[in-house]
């Protein structure tokens, strides 16, 4: 198992909200739009992402008409039920006639730059829940950086704390404490247990606190739950601000949890840097980290959508490798969740970007400016995670690596999550 590394388009067509159960099955017909023709030996996948890459660079270019042009070529040959390049090309079709949509009709946030962020209704919103829900289960990414996290901080409390307090940045539904408030009641004395979760939204973290409640009841654990409104919850500013309201004991140990949350507030790099500052002189014992191996935060379009195609490629080939061709729980992944994602990455701008995924090394120096230093994860980790993957997910594609005392997680030669641990 170990290896080694070397919103909706508003353009001529609306595009409805992407429910599975709304999606209209794909049939090829003898009147599609054909590509060019294929040069040399270029592979057919690789030839479509080429194309995807010659309409980005017609848009950086202002050449709209050509892309217009060539983005209802990818668009007649792409499908959400192809396999694995097709429905690459067509999420990133729709991302793209969504930028190209912000040309004739502009929408702009507080901060400026085009978004694609809308408010949703009752009915997306629990689309949009269930689709992480199932991105949890399907890929292993979410689970390895749960687990791996979990146990830098099980490994960073002594055996005889009896008082623990975790602070968990964008908790959303929970599902990575069940498993850490479990190996906490075997320990003996069991201690007590405080976290305190931030979100945007107050019902879904009255409903998470209500759930981990009840299970830490069931487990015989002494728990509270703290729920933390963050106004905006990708302002550094409103986070660090915050940290104010957090009640801290003397008697607790606390550990602070970034599971897929900091490359959010990265849109103000210096306020980034005080958060940071400001958890370092609350003096947690542990902070867990995990992110995404990506470049998506370049000022450029161009570079960050070449960025993009390579990484989701690399998330679409293992959910091809993993899953069965008629997996409506991948349908959902991919076009609710991944969809939202790359539409942000590729057709939001300035201010309105919110996935600013940087890679492991750029957190490397933010982190360590910030007063923190590298927590080697432990050998014991490094064998739960080689057997999540060989239980749950056994393809050879997925592959662990080690690299400056943290886990990599990827698919073929390729990593895409990183989890670290910092003191």
């Amino acid at each position: 198992m170990l290896g080694s590394f070397g919103s909706s388009s508003h353009d001529e067509e609306e595009e409805p909200t992407a429910s599975p159960s709304d999606i209209v099955p794909y049939h090829h017909n003898h009147h599609q739009i054909q590509p060019p023709p294929l040069r040399g030996f270029t592979s057919p996948a690789t030839h479509m992402r080429q194309l995807l890459i010659s309409s980005a660079e017609l848009i950086s270019q202002s050449d709209f008409p050509a892309a217009r042009r060539l983005i209802a070529i990818l668009s007649a040959n792409s499908s959400p039920y192809g396999d694995s390049t097709e429905r690459l090309v067509h999420l990133f079709t729709k991302a793209l006639s969504l930028r190209l949509s912000f040309n004739t009709t502009v929408t702009t946030t507080t901060s400026g730059g085009s978004s694609v962020s809308h408010v949703l209704n009752t009915t997306e919103e629990s689309l949009v829940q269930s689709s992480y829900l199932s991105l949890n289960q399907i890929t292993p990414f979410i689970r390895f950086s749960h687990l791996t996290a979990n146990q830098a901080i099980l490994e960073a409390i002594d055996q005889g704390q009896q008082a623990i307090h975790i602070i968990d940045f964008d908790i959303m539904h929970g599902v990575q404490w069940p498993p850490l408030m479990q190996a906490m009641a075997e320990r003996h004395p069991p201690p007590t247990l405080r976290i305190t979760g931030t979100g945007n939204d107050p019902n879904t973290l009255r409903r998470t606190g209500d759930r981990l409640a009840k299970f830490a009841h069931s487990l015989g654990l002494i728990f509270q739950f703290h729920p933390l409104l963050l106004i905006d919850r990708d302002d550094p500013a409103s986070a660090a601000s915050a940290l104010s309201a957090v009640l801290l004991l003397p008697d607790e140990t606390l550990a602070v949890n970034c599971v897929l949350y900091l490359h959010r507030l990265l849109r103000d790099r210096d306020r980034l840097h005080y958060f940071l500052s400001r958890i370092k002189a609350m003096n947690p014992r542990v902070v867990a980290v995990a992110e995404r191996e990506a470049n998506h935060n370049q000022p450029i379009f161009l570079q960050r959508f070449v960025e993009a195609v390579e990484h989701y490629a690399a998330v679409f080939d293992s959910l091809e490798a993993t899953l069965p061709p008629s997996s409506r729980e991948r349908l959902t992944v991919e076009q609710v969740w991944l969809r939202k994602e790359v539409e942000d990455i590729v057709a939001a701008e300035g201010g309105g970007r919110r996935e600013r995924h940087e890679r492991f090394r750029s957190w490397e120096v933010m982190l360590r400016s910030s007063g923190f230093s590298n927590v080697p994860l432990s050998p014991f980790a490094l064998s739960q995670a080689k057997l999540l993957l060989r239980l749950h997910y056994p393809s050879e594609g997925y592959q662990l690596h080690i690299l400056n005392d943290s886990f990599f997680l990827g698919w073929q030669n390729q990593p895409l999550f990183s989890v670290s641990s910092w003191h």
